[in-house]
């Protein structure tokens, strides 16, 4: 009878599967009748029973084969077994997680074996001292419905079994590996539990509060029983979505501030951080809460600081400013007028000067009461700086009420005050502005009440005057700049902003040219057309270009050395005789190269002629330093200065760049002086670039530098230090690039 080989069923019995004998075949009664007739027949017939039986066989197989394979690519462990327990097939991963009882694994034998030897060698540490106990109820789990516990094993891992029966009362076994979660877990609870930032976990959908830290309940003052009852809505002091509310895409939530009440009734501000997480299996959040009670009340201080005058509590300029901008924009559509007045105190500096600050600060506060007595409650008044108050009065249809107002204000100051045993009487002056007649902003109302109340002074102190159209203002307001930048200058306020000198071939930047720029405390940036001008006609030139040079050539030395730094001199700073020595103090205390160092001077300069200037441009020349003609072409002389003096560098003026695409004339004058520069070994600088048609022409005609927008804006040495480190590494990346 056919038999399966023996070599098969050590094939099966390694796979895991059972080896399910085949019956031999009977004969027949009719065979045992007919058996000699029959026999061809018969034999025929056992052949075909005999090829079925070993084609079932193969197809098993290969199903069982393709069974292995599928489990064995899990990531999680899986064993079946039979009705009574025992192994019928396994996969990799389970024998991996149970490595140290691999070797008892075998088809047939039974689960508890195992586990009974596995307790014996000590692979199951929570086993010790009750061995046969635990492995009753290890066996017990098998077969109850939904079986699924943790066990843990002697090197320390811990596994997630999940076992569940088979209709034929078998068992499916699941096992995972959750070491690291566990592991995540233990972590987040002693960093939950001790930390001493109060934490909370809630559920994510019914905001039940799950657990708390002793932090919480500290801050809180709630038991953890009643932190039990309660849920996230009933700590919030006022009605409000939950605190990770909106926007989910971020598993951790940016901190929201929120209102909270502790068990005492007592409000707290808390800024609260908000991170999803799994917590016994359900999702919940995990809120962490910064008690900022005491930083909004201090921020609350410095807001008012910031807005007030910190010795009589008056709003300031700021928030005069502000609550001037909100009164007339509730007046602009109406008839109503607004009278803005600035009262700055006569002989105030007399005062300080004669019986102290102490006394002086008392008689500020002093008369920022008779002010505030004198006003109505609608009406507003600040304190300026030390010696100047604004009042602003609403509800006016005619400048003759301001007039009361002002004849009002000046009497109530002029009454003695009694400081100290000091019996002290002082004045005042009034500059007005009407709204809307003299400005429909603040700045504009409080420049032009500032500008009348100098004028007042200085024609008749003790009054009050009106704003006039037809005043003096451009007089006016260049006095203001002469004594703004004189200040600016003494107080080094002024800055150095810095444009690119950009290389066309390379695009590298191989100088900045240094600009003054002016942060003005009540104007914001002045505009040097504005203050230039001013300087040099009254010669603060000389103090604000000595500025400018140290801060350049101090910013320059913390440059790559390959980076120049250029700066303008005005024709007055060569007049003084000292510019030589005020450019090497400068690069002696900067540590600068003169080489690093190049000044552009104008044509204006060589108009006078003078051998002074010429020998300081020698000097300046001998010592290393570049000299750059700017705006070459405008003037009319400007070949002779080549002859005159050996330029370092001419820049082609902007007019000449401007539309230089659709601009044959200028295209020829571009191409003249990049060929002249070639010719006489000068560097040629276009200035104003702003578009790709005119970087392109100017590369077609030959100019070596570009300078304008296109390329960057002026910048502070902040942002020009990060535009440097850029193409630092840029370049070291490429020379890296080009060795390998």
């Amino acid at each position: 009878m056919p038999r399966i080989r023996p070599t098969r069923r050590k094939k099966l019995k390694r796979a895991g599967m059972r080896r399910t004998p085949v019956r031999p075949l009977r004969p027949s009664p009719k065979l045992k009748c007919n058996i000699v007739a029959n026999v061809p027949v018969e034999i025929a017939e056992v052949e075909r029973q005999r090829a079925q039986a070993e084609a079932a066989i193969a197809e098993a197989k290969i199903s069982h084969d393709r069974l292995r394979e599928a489990i064995d690519i899990l990531p999680q462990g899986i064993v079946f077994l039979d009705a009574e327990g025992r192994y019928i097939l396994w996969n990799k991963k389970y024998a991996d997680i149970y490595k140290g009882s691999a070797d008892l694994f075998e088809p047939g034998a039974r689960l508890a074996d195992t586990i009974r030897i596995g307790v014996a060698r000590g692979d199951y540490p929570e086993a010790v001292g009750r061995e046969e106990e635990w492995i009753a109820e290890r066996l017990a789990r098998m077969y109850q419905p939904g079986g699924r516990h943790e066990q843990k094993l002697a090197d320390g891992r811990v596994i997630l079994i999940e076992e569940r029966l088979t209709g034929d009362g078998g068992v499916i076994g699941l096992r995972v590996d959750i070491t690291e979660l566990k592991q995540r877990e233990a972590s987040f609870r002693l960093l939950f539990d001790v930390n001493p930032v109060p934490m909370i976990v809630c559920s994510l959908e019914g905001e039940r509060v799950m657990s708390v830290n002793d932090a919480a309940v500290a801050h809180y003052g709630y038991s953890r029983a009643e932190f039990e009852r309660l849920t996230i809505r009933n700590l919030q002091a006022f009605e409000s979505d939950p605190p990770w509310s909106g926007d989910r895409s971020s598993d951790e939530q940016a901190a929201r501030t929120w209102k909270h009440v502790r068990a005492d009734g007592s409000l707290i501000d808390l800024a609260i951080y908000s991170r999803e997480l799994i917590y016994n299996d359900r999702p919940s959040m995990l809120l962490a809460l910064i008690d900022i009670t005491e930083r909004k009340r201090a921020e609350a201080r410095l807001a008012f600081m910031a807005q007030h005058d910190g010795l009589t509590g008056l709003p300031n300029r700021s928030l005069l400013r502000q609550q001037l901008d909100d009164i007339l924009l509730h007046t602009r559509r109406s008839t109503e007028k607004v009278a803005v007045m600035v009262l700055g105190l006569d002989n105030f500096k007399a005062v300080n000067d004669t019986l102290g600050h102490g006394i002086g600060d008392k008689l500020l506060r002093g008369v920022a009461k008779r002010l505030r007595s004198s006003l109505r409650d609608e009406d507003i008044l600040a304190r300026l700086n030390s010696d100047e108050f604004a009042v602003v009065q609403t509800g006016l249809t005619r400048p003759e009420d301001g007039a009361l107002l002002s004849r009002r204000l000046l009497e109530a100051i002029a009454d003695p005050y009694l400081l100290d045993g000091h019996s002290v009487v002082i004045g005042a002056t009034i500059g007005i502005a009407m709204a809307p007649g003299d400005g429909d902003d603040s700045e504009k109302l409080l420049k032009n009440a500032d500008m009348t109340l100098s004028r007042a002074k200085n024609e008749s102190r003790g009054t009050f005057s009106f704003f006039e159209a037809g005043m003096d203002a451009r007089a006016q307001s260049r006095r203001k700049t002469e004594i703004d930048l004189r200040d600016a200058i003494q107080n080094e306020v002024l800055q150095p902003y810095y444009q690119p000198l950009v290389d066309l071939s390379s695009g590298r930047i191989t100088g900045l040219e240094a600009l003054v720029r002016w942060p003005h405390p009540e104007r914001g940036m002045v505009s040097p057309a504005e203050f230039i001008p001013v300087a040099e006609e009254t010669g603060l030139i000389n103090g604000l270009g000595g500025l400018m040079l140290r801060r350049a050539c101090t910013d320059a030395a913390q440059w790559p050395d390959n980076v120049r730094v250029a700066v303008n001199l005005s024709p007055a700073q060569f007049r003084t005789g000292n510019l030589l020595s005020i450019v090497m103090d400068a690069l002696k205390q900067s540590g600068l190269q003169p080489t690093r160092l190049e000044v552009e001077i104008t044509e204006t300069l060589l108009l006078e002629k003078s051998s002074q200037v010429l020998a300081t441009l020698h000097a300046l020349r001998a010592l290393g330093v570049r000299i750059s003609m700017d705006d070459f072409g405008t003037g009319y002389s400007s070949l002779s200065y080549l002859r005159s003096f050996p330029f370092d560098k001419i820049k082609i003026d902007q007019s000449f760049v401007r539309g230089l695409d659709t601009n044959r004339d200028a295209q020829a004058i571009i191409r003249s002086i990049a060929s002249l520069g070639m010719g006489l070994g000068v560097t040629v600088t276009a200035e104003g670039v702003e578009t790709e048609q005119e970087l392109r022409c100017l590369r077609a005609e030959g100019c070596h530098e570009g300078q304008g927008f296109l390329f960057s804006r002026a910048r502070p040495n902040e942002e020009i230090v990060g535009l440097l480190r850029a193409q630092s590494g840029a370049d070291a990346a490429l020379a890296q690039a080009r060795v390998a």
